[in-house]
């Protein structure tokens, strides 16, 4: 039955008690009793009460998939409205579920397509940076180097500080190149760039503990650059946000078959704040690769990432 024809018959239903009752042995007098006026009263409130109990009920798959749409969020798949019954509303659902459905798969490529044009940009400027810029320090380092040696020794200490801040940028440069193109990931692994990753954020005011279980199913590289750069992001975050002193970097194997990567600190927490660009990342990593990521407040305070990836992204 369409809702039409639902709401009309709810309707005529109402209609047509209030017609029996002109025929029954009410009567009204001219001009209208106290009494009479009460009973008049009481029955049309009844059958609005009526009425709207009726197209409450009627009314109410309609009710809920208007919820199901309000809160729909394309960043958490999967959550589907509950279809019940037959008709224009069972229609209506059934057609919301597939277009949302068509929506996160269009998402999911979208995004695989801009994190893999931003991988492309990020090995360009690497490489970049590492050709031409570090290059070019290189040759200002040698020149400076042969100028201090040839020049006057009042000019000597000026010249050698002028190497030294040119290394550290050069330093600095490489570092960003390393950050920017993780060839560690590349040439030696999951795990040796997760250590790396530890050793390169650990300073005198974070300590920076990995832990990396044996024996770990082998991922295939599109889940390994994705566990790598939550990594990256989380510890970022830490050293530049939580006021942290340690962090414990994790990864180990899930009971389901898959990977589960943590990283948890000592620091002040999340609280309310709210997403920004690097946690949106994350996310839009983690549904690269159909993962669960949680950020949250951990059991002892600090905060919690948690990235649990699923048994079919082992190499096979």
């Amino acid at each position: 039955m369409t809702l039409y024809w639902r709401i009309f018959l709810l309707n005529a239903s109402v209609l047509l008690v209030a017609v029996l009752l002109l025929f029954g042995p009410v009567t009204v007098s001219t001009p209208v009793l106290l009494g009479e006026a009460v009973v008049l009263v009481a029955g049309l409130v009844a059958m609005l009460l009526a009425n709207a109990f009726l197209l409450r009920v009627g009314l109410a798959p309609l009710q809920r998939l208007t919820r199901a749409m309000r809160t729909a969020d394309l960043s958490k798949p999967g959550r589907r409205s509950a279809v019940a019954g037959r008709g224009e509303i069972a229609d209506l659902t059934r057609t919301f579920d597939t277009m949302l459905g068509r929506l996160e798969a269009e998402r999911a490529a979208s995004s695989a397509r801009a994190l893999s044009a931003q991988e492309a940009e990020r090995h360009r400027i690497a490489q970049e940076l590492h050709d031409e810029v570090g290059q070019t320090l290189t040759a200002v380092l040698l020149q400076l180097k042969h100028a201090a040696d040839h020049a006057p020794a009042e000019l000597r200490t000026e010249l050698h500080q002028a190497q030294e801040t040119t290394r550290a940028g050069l330093d600095e440069i490489r570092r960003i190149a390393r950050r920017l193109r993780p060839g560690v990931l590349e040439e030696l692994g999951l795990h040796s760039a997760l250590r790396s990753l530890a050793s390169e954020f650990s300073t005198r005011g974070l300590t920076v503990r990995p832990h990396i279980e044996s024996g770990l199913p082998k991922l295939d590289h599109e889940t390994e650059l994705v566990l790598y750069r939550v990594a990256q992001e989380g510890l970022t975050n830490t050293a530049r946000h939580a006021g942290a002193t340690r962090v414990g970097l994790s990864l180990r194997r899930l009971p389901g078959g898959g990977v589960g990567l943590l990283v948890e600190d000592d620091g002040r927490g999340i609280g309310g704040a709210p997403d920004g660009a690097g946690l949106r990342g994350m996310r839009e990593r983690a549904l690269l690769i159909g993962a669960e990521l949680s950020v949250r407040e951990g059991a002892s305070g600090g905060t919690e990432v948690r990235l649990d990836t699923t048994s079919d992204r082992v190499a096979s």
